[in-house]
């Protein structure tokens, strides 16, 4: 059997005034992955060399774009489309964030499906007549005092959360910087160099506390997870330390 074909989602700029936030659009796809644009009704005409020069680097999703006259024909051939609002309508729809929509896309786009993004014109964003044609809404947690989102803004939001459910990406990396982590033999011989040395200074003191402040100090290393070029470092301060005291003697 052959396995459906993994489409990503198209976004669908509807009727955008602006060639700039057509070109920002752009840029934004293209950082996430997304190459599929469609354009519906662009107020100031196509193709838009404003829009090419803000696009930057991203001038192949602009080549690529489609042009409708409306929206119907923009989603002809999708199996489901999300549209991106901030305003509550009187339109019985799911309502989903972008998180979610994007979630639901891949797994769409997994089964071969087609999925459209509507994205509505920079001042007062879609009308009803856009929305009822799609199949759920998706709403940006933005503050409500003000929702307004530019353009560029929303599909960067939306290819973003696209990103993270198609590509694995931990969610926190440690640059080693040419290094790497010292093994616990390098991490308990600092620690028998700072007490030698912390000893011979009277660190230590009172007896009775002694063992407690050894252990704190030995937690402390162990917690730190040092790389071996921290671990020599730290070897090399407490040397010339006890070299430069030995010579005030």
């Amino acid at each position: 059997m052959i396995p459906p074909v993994f489409i990503p989602p198209v976004f669908i700029l509807v009727r955008p005034q602006m060639g700039e936030n057509i070109g920002a659009a752009a840029r934004a796809m293209l950082n996430f992955g997304l190459e599929r644009m469609r354009v519906v009704d662009p107020r100031d005409g196509w193709p838009n060399p404003k829009a090419a020069a803000m696009a930057s680097g991203a001038g192949r999703v602009l080549d690529g774009a489609g042009v409708f006259a409306d929206v119907p024909g923009a989603i002809a051939d999708c199996d489901y489309v999300f549209a991106t609002t901030a305003r509550g309508r009187e339109l019985t729809k799911p309502i989903v964030t972008p998180e979610r929509a994007m979630e639901m896309a891949r797994a769409m786009a997994g089964l071969g499906n087609r999925v459209g993004v509507l994205f509505g014109p920079e001042r007062a964003g879609l009308e009803n007549e856009d929305l009822v044609r799609a199949n759920a809404i998706v709403t940006v947690p933005v503050n409500p005092e003000f929702p307004s989102l530019n353009l560029g803004q929303c599909v960067l939001l939306i290819g973003y959360e696209w990103r993270r459910q198609t590509v694995d990406v931990a969610p926190v990396v440690m640059e080693m910087a040419r290094t790497e982590f010292a093994t616990a033999l390098e991490v308990e011989k600092l620690g028998d160099h700072f007490e030698e040395r912390l000893a011979a200074a009277g660190f230590f003191f009172p007896e009775a506390k002694v063992e407690g402040m050894k252990l704190s100090l030995r937690n402390m290393w162990s917690r730190l997870g040092l790389t071996k070029a921290e671990v020599q470092t730290f070897h090399g301060m407490l040397r010339q330390i006890a070299f430069r005291l030995k010579g005030m003697e």
